[in-house]
């Protein structure tokens, strides 16, 4: 199995640019969005604590790609306490992200090395994040807390800002180009990347498409 590291898991969030948020109650259906999200060019996923008994799923889900797809980066999002990022580190969680920045959480995490993406919606929050070691804060929600132009007036005093907009970059090379170009390293991206349709129909490869060409818009706007 890949050693996933703080460094490693950043790299590859960076490198994809987009990344698929995603919850589902049937752990068949999780394992089949997360494979064609993976195949699409998004090998780091971000699962979300949402309803009862979603931390023992995941864990039987992450169990299962540790087997059969060990390259696979699953995190976990809406955590908003150490004890439920606790639970899901022991389930094998490679990155936690908050809606809010939790000091608690972040010290959590920073014992077991393991990347903590808080929510911020404010130059003060990212300033605390960073003092809490965070390598990169989820600015969210992203389009509410001012959009792009948070962003660019964020990156002027602070250039090293790693920032990762939820809730408001839709999976089209417009928005994709007036965020990235705003200073953005990646998107979280949910239910307008992987639809409601789609995964009720089970189209897993028109869902492996979406999330391809999310990607691959991207990466054509990096190169210019």
């Amino acid at each position: 199995m890949p050693h996933h590291d703080r460094a490693s898991i950043l790299t590859a969030l960076e490198s994809q640019g987009v990344v698929p948020v995603f919850y589902h109650a049937d752990p068949e259906i999780c394992l089949n969005v997360i494979r064609a999200a993976a195949k699409g060019g998004a090998r780091a996923i971000e699962f979300t604590n949402r309803g009862d008994f979603a931390c023992d799923l995941f864990g039987e889900v992450a169990r299962e790609l540790s087997r059969t797809d060990p390259d696979i980066i699953l995190g976990i999002g809406s955590v908003v306490e150490a004890g439920t990022a606790s639970l899901y580190l022991n389930r094998a969680a490679r990155f936690v992200v908050s809606p809010c920045l939790v000091p608690d959480v972040a010290k959590v995490c920073n014992r077991r090395l393991v990347p903590y993406f808080p929510g911020c919606g404010s130059v003060s929050e990212i300033g605390q994040a960073h003092e809490l070691g965070c390598d990169l804060v989820k600015l969210f929600p992203g389009a509410s807390v001012g959009g792009p132009d948070f962003v660019k007036a964020v990156m002027g005093p602070m250039p090293w800002a790693k920032i990762m907009p939820t809730g408001g970059v839709d999976p089209d090379a417009a928005s994709i180009a007036n965020w990235f170009g705003a200073g953005i390293v990646a998107a979280g991206m949910g239910s307008k990347l992987i639809t409601d349709k789609a995964v009720k129909a089970g189209d897993w490869a028109g869902i492996e498409a979406s999330v391809r060409q999310a990607v691959e818009a991207v990466a054509a706007f990096r190169k210019g």
